[in-house]
Order: C-alpha cells, then structure tokens, then sequence
C-alpha cells in the first residue's frame, strides 16, 4: 500500500497493440454488452465480477473523443451555468489511508457530480453532434456504476446538493468538464477498479 505509482508513457510495440487489441475486441464487446444490459433498472447486480480494466479503457476512449468533438465545436457547445466537478488530482498519501468503503463513496460521489453535470451540458449544448458524445458519456457513467455493484461495492446515496462533498471544485466551461471527466476515469476510478477486493479474490 505504500509503493507510489506514476503514470508514464506506453512504450508497448505499436503494431503489436493493435494486433492484440484487434484480437481481443469481440471479448471487450461482449463485456461491454453484459455491462449495458446490467444497468437496466431493475435488474439485480451481477453474479461474478467485471475486473476487465479494458472496459473502463473503451470509456475512457469514449470520453477523450468526447473531447476532442469538444475542443473542435464553434457553436452551441457551452455550459449555461459553473457546475461542480471532482478534484481529479491523487495524493496517494492520502488515498492509500482510506479504507475501501472511503475510496469508493470519493469515486461515486464524483461519478454522480459527473452526471450532473453532463446532464447540465446536454441541456443547455444545442450542438447535436456534441449531444451524441454526452448521451454516450451519460450511458458510460451508468455502466461504471454498474460494474462498482459487480464488485460489491455499496450502493450510492446521493446527497441532496453537492455543497456538503469535499474533494470539489467548479468549472465553468465544457471543455474543462470533459476534461475533468477524462482525468477522472484514467484516475481515481482506475484506482479503484484496480485494487477492489472482489477482483483480488477472483484472481486468486
């Protein structure tokens, strides 16, 4: 728990990537479809675990294409109003001192600030191909909600405002929401994923 961990670039092969992840992407898919049908209402949570981290990848794909539609829209693209976002930046110090009850309510909260404000986002854009990337983004935070419950992860309650959350601060641009967005995934939510007990046991 004390070992710090840096994100630093691929140096994988790059013809071989693409030949693995060609290879690998009917199984992602299948994933992906079995994640989408478990975020129906209704439904109860999963029998085993999603620990596939290449689905929190697709999403995280997803989420920079959002981006770069972002970043190259002139019109009806912006926020009618500041919106609340999770702090995307880690100090592990800290976060390795929290139980895993505390990590995951931090990364729940910030998903449920997300949609939030992606929700803000779609209602006040007028761009319609800006409209398809939030939809999209808005279905993705559903799905990673729905493999938190595959790990046995509490179910969040959301608060009535987010002025009681800590961890938080305001942006008032779309382009700096997607981004955040972005961070976050590659981030806290990954950390998250890739330390739950549920895929420890499943490993072993």
């Amino acid at each position: 728990m004390g070992n710090r961990r840096t994100y630093g670039p691929n140096r994988e092969d790059p013809v071989k990537g693409y030949a693995d992840t060609a290879m690998e992407f009917p199984r992602l898919l299948a994933l992906l479809l079995i994640v989408l049908e478990w975020t129906r209402p209704g439904l109860p949570s999963p029998l085993r675990p999603i620990c596939d981290l290449r689905v929190l990848n697709h999403f995280i794909k997803e989420a920079r294409d959002a981006e770069v539609a972002m970043k190259s829209c002139r019109d009806g693209c912006s926020l009618s109003d500041s919106v609340t976002v999770p702090q995307t930046r880690v100090d592990f110090d800290v976060w390795e001192k929290k139980n895993a009850l505390e990590q995951a309510q931090e990364v729940q909260a910030g998903l449920w600030l997300l949609q939030q404000a992606l929700s803000l986002l779609r209602s006040s854009a007028t761009n319609t191909a800006l409209h398809s990337h939030i939809d999209n983004s808005i279905r993705n935070l559903h799905s990673i909600n729905a493999v938190l419950r595959s790990l046995n992860i509490q179910e969040y309650t959301p608060p009535g405002s987010a002025a009681g959350l800590e961890g938080t601060w305001t942006v008032s641009s779309a382009a700096d929401l997607l981004q955040v967005y972005v961070n976050f995934l590659r981030g806290k939510v990954r950390l998250l994923l890739s330390d739950a007990q549920a895929c420890q046991q499943d490993v072993s």
